[in-house]
């Protein structure tokens, strides 16, 4: 469960990795265009009532979303999203170098355009693409404004894609922007594909081959300690660790070492789910209200709406919305995480948008164990339900939503960069938050427990003794897409199904302070993998660990080493950008014009104080020293900077009374002088 993504104002595609999107729940797929067009800037424009394929003025290809307007505009290609505020430009130009093509993009797209640029990076050949380079841009945050662009050649000229959008689109609609890029190829090109090819034996050298892949992997990106599984044909083929479990120790995780599995959890919730229909005590279909008299959304009609299966399935319109549980958790209990879900809104059509919500998610756990145990206690009731219904009968002897337990045995400690870069223990007070909705990422796990989970889902059902454990069909519905992020990609009930290299991959990731995971299987090929790793960057491996397993297995094009050399030059490099523009300690003649007490009523309270030459907030479940930062609008930000909370913004306010604002995408908040 990743309660920020760190580039929330980078391309979209880079948190969501070309995940896709397609219609669903019975929309029409045939790139058809509404006849209605209208002029913008003296250039037709086209509202699309279809995921449509469509090329750039060279032909290049891509898919424009359905209700985004197209237009052409000179070389530029201008994609808007509904809202009207938000832009994708796809722009093909000639040029001596990629720095010349993005200045002759924003000409022909927005020549008005003033952001400065933050960093630039350069990135592998990828898609028939070359000599691509990556720009952020500064923008200030009373903006509420992404600003991004990709250069890429191919051929004899250039493509610029330029990201313009507004925090809430870009976040809204991200499974759309993904769509967008997932299938932006140069014109004629045809992506790589392992369809029809049968897989290698993981035999010994090919799994050193995934162990020198992590263990470099690891180095690079600074993580402390990793830790693999691998299974094929129902058998563990590796099971080991990489790396420390805690800095400035010389202990390595091995096979059993346990570390938060985060969002993995959320499939596990699912199959408890599975069995609970299994056992005919309920359908994919029942309405929530049914089985859970409590359960109310902030809008009573997708109430009614929602199905057991869109619990959990990223797909009734409820965004995220996790800052209440992350400032808040200190009194939260089950079921007033249940009772949160009743006060938000969603903000897009039930079915329409690819949108995460981790409150759901828990939701869907506490509905499974209400079923089982109505008189328990929620929480009581789902791990007494989890314990009985997965862990037992998968024999996961040592997964645990315990803290105490998973701490006092063997374990990996989280780990996060400082402000300058520098490893450092994580301040994981902030992943007890996790625990009022475990059901959307609290367990614990080690990589032969979740070797076991995995073996189970590619047998279908099925024990390493051949006994039935769940029935297939149940099980495998899962699986089945209930919303496209893009077009390769679906999300299922806590599982996705990933076809961008012609077989598909299921899988899931997850990702809490100090701690990434994936786990991943090919049903087709009966091969699985889990990743765990104790440290921020971590996501990035589990994620670039997908395409290194399929290279492997299909002799693909090696291509994931390059992407996440580039990955780990590419962070590293952007929080040296954003240190240069931080002030630490904090700048003391902004902090003394500071109250010294703020309270919101979704928040809650900050105290800040000063220690030494620090300036401090204390949030009461957690705390941070703050840095400040100068935008370009002329505001002051103060910055939460401890090793695992890094980032957390707070805007101080122009008007009279003394204010802090702190934003997530799609929401506000403003702690006013207590």
């Amino acid at each position: 469960m990743r309660v920020k993504c760190d580039a929330m104002k980078k391309l979209v595609v880079a948190c969501l990795f070309l995940l896709s999107a397609a219609p669903v729940f019975g929309q029409t797929q045939s790139p058809s265009v509404q006849p209605a067009t209208k002029a913008v800037n003296g250039q037709a424009s086209e509202r699309l009532s279809a995921d449509t394929p469509k090329t750039t003025v060279l032909g290049n290809a891509f898919v424009a979303p359905q209700d985004w307007s197209i237009r052409v505009k000179g070389p530029a290609t201008i994609l808007q999203a509904p809202e009207g505020d938000s832009w994708v430009a796809l722009v093909d130009v000639q040029a001596k170098g990629p720095d010349e093509a993005l200045a002759a993009a924003w000409q022909a797209y927005k020549p008005e355009a003033k952001w400065p640029v933050k960093v630039t990076n350069d990135l592998p050949d990828r898609d028939g693409w070359s000599r691509r380079r990556y720009y952020e841009y500064l923008t200030s945050p009373n903006e509420k404004r992404g600003v991004a662009a990709l250069v890429y050649y191919s051929g004899s000229s250039w493509t610029v894609v330029i990201e313009d959008m507004s925090d809430a689109v870009g976040e809204k609609r991200g499974g759309q922007v993904a769509l967008i890029f997932g299938r932006l190829l140069p014109k004629g090109y045809s992506r790589e594909s392992f369809a029809g090819k049968k897989a290698n034996s993981l035999d010994n050298a090919r799994i050193a081959q995934l162990s020198r892949f992590v263990e470099q992997g690891q180095k690079v990106l600074g993580v402390p300690g990793v830790a693999l599984g691998l299974v094929q044909d129902g058998k563990s083929i590796f099971a080991d660790g990489f790396g420390v479990k805690e800095l400035g120790g010389t202990e390595k995780p091995d096979g059993d070492t346990l570390f938060m599995v985060a969002s993995n959890t959320k499939a596990m919730t699912t199959l408890l789910l599975a069995k609970l229909v299994d056992e005919h005590r309920m359908t994919w279909q029942t309405p929530v209200i049914s089985l859970l008299p409590s359960f109310r959304l902030g809008d009573a009609e997708t109430t009614r709406s929602v199905l057991v299966k869109h619990l959990i399935c990223a797909c009734t319109g409820m965004p995220r919305q996790d800052l209440e549980w992350i400032f808040e958790y200190g009194n939260m209990t089950p079921e007033s995480s249940l009772a949160l879900l009743g006060t938000m809104q969603p903000t897009s059509k039930f079915g329409e948008l690819f949108q995460y919500s981790n409150l759901m998610a828990a939701a869907a756990g506490y509905t499974g164990a209400y079923v089982l145990y109505p008189q328990t206690e929620s929480g009581a009731a789902y791990d007494r339900a989890m314990q009985s219904y997965v862990f037992d009968p998968l024999a996961m002897k040592s997964t645990t939503f315990d803290f105490a337990r998973a701490l006092s045995a063997n374990h990996a400690t989280a780990h996060s960069p400082d402000a300058d870069g520098k490893p450092a223990k994580a301040l994981t007070a902030i992943n007890y938050a996790v625990i009022p909705l475990r059901p959307a990422g609290g367990a614990w796990s080690s990589v032969r427990d979740m070797l076991k989970y995995v073996s189970m889902e590619l047998a279908e059902g099925k024990l390493p003794d051949g006994k039935t454990y769940i029935s297939k069909e149940p099980l495998l519905e899962r699986r089945a897409p209930q919303v496209y992020i893009g077009k390769d990609v679906s999300y299922g009930m806590g599982l996705m199904v990933d076809t961008t290299y012609g077989v598909p991959v299921v899988h899931h990731g997850g990702d809490l302070t100090g701690y990434h995971s994936d786990m991943i299987w090919l049903p087709q090929q009966n091969v699985g993998a889990v990743i765990l790793t104790n440290g921020d960057p971590g996501w990035l491996l589990r994620d670039r660990i997908r395409r290194r397993l399929l290279e492997v297995l299909f002799d693909g094009r090696p291509e994931a080493e390059a992407l996440l050399n580039a990955d780990a030059k590419n962070f590293y490099s952007s929080l040296a950008a954003d240190r240069k523009l931080l002030t630490i300690p904090a700048d003391l003649n902004e902090s003394a014009k500071l109250a010294k007490h703020y309270a919101n009523a979704s928040l809650g309270d900050i105290t800040v104080s000063t220690s030494g030459s620090s300036t401090v907030f204390d949030f009461d479940e957690w705390k941070s020293e703050v840095a400040t930062r100068k935008n370009p609008d002329g505001t002051i930000s103060f910055i939460t900077i401890a090793p695992g909370v890094m980032g957390f913004e707070f805007v101080v306010g122009a008007g009279p009374k003394r204010t802090l604002t702190i934003r997530d995408a799609q929401h506000e908040y403003v702690f006013k002088e207590r």
